[in-house]
């Protein structure tokens, strides 16, 4: 059978005792299902050999640990007075691990059916609670999914929430703004009332004081002028006579409505003029050169209704 020994003080003076035949047994059992010597071992001691169950789960919390893997050293000076003995096992998890099974006060070899039954039993064991350990990961990460959206919304709200604020804020500004803007329109319009009846005071006394002077001056009637009647009416033309010289010292007549762009005046010299030069209008009295613009104008509005001479000049 394996036996391991740990040394500790008693009284001042070095003994060893050996470890018990559990914490043997449950060693073995970690090492017979693929667990290494030193994790096994760190697990028997790190749980004060409880147990096999209680060494498996040492082992699946400290997995992770970056020194699982170094080998084990017991701690020195353990004192022990002589009352004080070394951890007793978990009976009853000894009686069923390890090379020998306990039967009331007598011990037997397990045999080989039993043992492999037993290595089964621990491997269940462990595979249970290796999923039980995933089973809380995945809850624990499910928890800390639940907490991260719980926090990204409480962060959203504290962003909506200074988003409304600024925005309230800004339309407070924009109504302080508009209420100064009318209380200075208000305040120029009073300014502009109080001047004029600060003018009309003033002027309304000389006015009044020169219609007393001269009294006479107001009374005296006037003659309507002789030969007073309505302005005469100013007639309406719908059509006009244009008369275009050419640049040969040729001309062209042709009647136009008063309503047509000046445009069409010069579309009808461009198709009845033999030459193909760009050029432009002119009125000689009073002289004015129509441009571009003026090409999009009526006639009437131009002034040449009824009647009209137009030169044509080169560009």
């Amino acid at each position: 059978m394996l036996m391991k020994s740990h040394t500790w003080s008693v009284d001042g003076r070095q003994c060893r005792l050996a470890f018990t035949m559990a914490e043997c047994t449950t060693l073995e059992s970690l090492l017979e299902m693929g667990f290494d010597r030193n994790r096994a071992e760190k697990a028997v001691a790190h749980t004060g050999n409880q147990g096999i169950e209680r060494a498996m789960d040492w082992l699946m919390e400290h997995e992770n640990d970056p020194d699982i893997d170094e080998p084990y050293v017991p701690p020195a000076g353990n004192v022990l007075s002589a009352s004080e003995s070394p951890p007793q096992p978990d009976t009853e998890t000894a009686e069923f691990v390890g090379d020998e099974i306990q039967e009331g006060d007598t011990k037997r070899p397990m045999t080989e059916e039993e043992r492999k039954e037993q290595i089964k039993r621990l491997e269940e064991l462990m595979r249970v609670k290796q999923e039980e350990r995933r089973e809380r990961e995945r809850q624990d990460e499910v928890d800390r999914e639940k907490q991260r959206r719980k926090q990204g919304q409480e962060l959203q709200k504290i962003k909506q929430k200074l988003q409304d604020d600024e925005m309230k804020k800004l339309a407070d500004d924009r109504r302080r703004e508009k209420m100064e803007d009318r209380m200075a329109k208000q305040r120029v319009k009073e300014k502009i009332a109080r001047d004029r009846e600060e003018r009309a005071r003033k002027f309304g006394g000389g006015s009044s004081g020169s219609s007393l002077s001269s009294p006479t001056s107001d009374s005296t009637p006037q003659s309507p002028p002789e030969h007073q009647g309505p302005p005469p009416a100013k007639k309406d033309y719908d059509e006009c006579r244009i008369q275009v010289r050419l640049l040969d010292g040729s001309a062209l007549t042709a009647v136009f409505k008063a309503q047509e762009p000046l445009a069409a005046v010069r579309v009808y010299v461009q198709m009845n003029s033999a030459d193909s030069q760009d050029f432009t209008l002119l009125s000689p009295y009073p002289r004015r050169v129509y441009t571009d613009l003026d090409m999009e104008k009526p006639l009437s509005e131009l002034g040449l209704v009824p009647s009209a001479v137009l030169v044509v000049t080169k560009k």
